[in-house]
């Protein structure tokens, strides 16, 4: 998979993406709304590996993308197909030295697209923390809808979150 938007290049993760990924990860800020702890140095290796063996997007696998800006990665990009037919879920981090240049918006319109182009999906989703409102923005702006909001309905990090649900079908996509 290899995708080329006005400034990004959106890829299969490589070994060589480590660091560039161990630096978005490690950061406490960037992992606030995420379902894990920030890396660090004894376990970024483990955790790639994991990440790195999921690079096609099939029925039973999820699909992890390196996201490029010269040569330096500066996000990553998942998805996966949920237990619903036809359906797939996205998830996205973003270093935080890139928030607010619009990279995360033309990364996920550019995979709303392909998804859509390259794959018999119905709908795609994408669910987050109630509290990240950067998330929330960025699936409004790429076109989809907010659905639902659960109130205490994920435990995450100690604590009961709350969740966004956004979807897009793949018959109201325009693009």
């Amino acid at each position: 998979m290899y995708i080329e938007t006005e400034r990004l290049i959106i890829r299969k993760l490589e070994w060589e993406d480590l660091n560039g990924v161990f630096h978005i990860y490690q950061d406490q800020e960037t992992c606030q709304f995420l379902l894990h702890d920030p890396w660090t140095e004894a376990n970024k290796e483990q955790n790639f590996t994991e990440m790195i063996e999921k690079s096609d997007l099939e029925m039973d696998r999820a699909v992890n993308l390196a996201v490029v800006r010269k040569h330096h990665v500066i996000g990553i990009f998942h998805v996966w197909y949920t237990e619903m037919k036809k359906t797939v879920e996205v998830g996205y981090t973003f270093s935080k030295e890139y928030s607010g240049k619009g990279y995360a918006t033309e990364t996920l319109k550019a995979m709303i697209d392909f998804i859509f182009k390259h794959h018999d999906v119905h709908r795609i989703q994408a669910v987050c923390d109630d509290r990240n409102v950067s998330s929330e923005q960025l699936c409004l702006r790429a076109g989809m809808r907010k659905e639902a909001h659960f109130i205490k309905d994920f435990w995450n990090k100690g604590e009961w979150t709350s969740s966004f649900v956004f979807g897009i079908l793949r018959e109201e996509y325009k693009r």
